[in-house]
């Protein structure tokens, strides 16, 4: 059974076939009231759910890169990042797909309907682990943090590597940041064209 939570409706998003409550709302002056949808939400966390795909993927040939998981309030989406020496294709996502299914379908570790995608780091690879820092240490790279660190929340610059739990880079202006791991809300390569 799915919770329950006030959201508001995203009214910039033109919607066709509408209901007329909700060119009500665009039309209204004010804040815009809550309403109830359900929000579809992991039984467990997201963790646990990397390391139950971890061994399914690496079982098949493949490395898990990582998992995000965006829970919505209609149909959540769980993103699946693998990679292999050789690299991806089409058929390499549908065969992790099938079987990644078949495991979130006995396990039953998401509440509601959800959309499966796995897919290729591609060029703007993420990071999601402290090796993942180490491994593309010299490259340029964008983060996201999921809170404010001196004043900036995005960062962008060359990346040096880990110390300790801390994600060093040094920015244009040649200032380095030292961010903690944790604190990390997304980061990716930035593709050198």
């Amino acid at each position: 059974m799915a919770d329950w939570k006030a959201v508001a409706p995203d009214l910039s998003v033109p919607v066709l076939f509408a209901p007329w409550w909700i060119d009500q709302l665009r039309k209204a002056s004010g804040p815009q009231a809550p309403f109830l949808f359900p929000v579809i939400e992991m039984r467990q966390d997201v963790q646990t759910l990397r390391r139950l795909l971890a061994a399914v993927v690496e079982a098949m040939g493949y490395e898990l890169v990582g998992v995000e998981f965006h829970a919505r309030y209609a149909n959540a989406l769980l993103r699946i990042y693998i990679d292999s020496e050789n690299g991806i294709t089409l058929d390499d996502c549908q065969r992790v797909s099938h079987q990644v299914s078949g495991v979130l379908d006995v396990e039953d570790l998401i509440a509601g309907q959800y959309t499966l995608e796995v897919s290729s780091p591609g060029l703007e690879r993420p990071l999601f682990e402290a090796r993942h820092f180490e491994r593309f240490a010299g490259s340029e790279v964008r983060i996201q943090l999921r809170e404010l660190q001196e004043g900036r929340r995005k960062l962008l610059g060359r990346l040096l590597g880990m110390q300790g739990d801390e994600v060093v880079i040094v920015d244009s202006d040649g200032r380095e940041w030292r961010v903690l791991l944790e604190r990390i809300e997304k980061a990716r390569l930035v593709p050198a064209l």
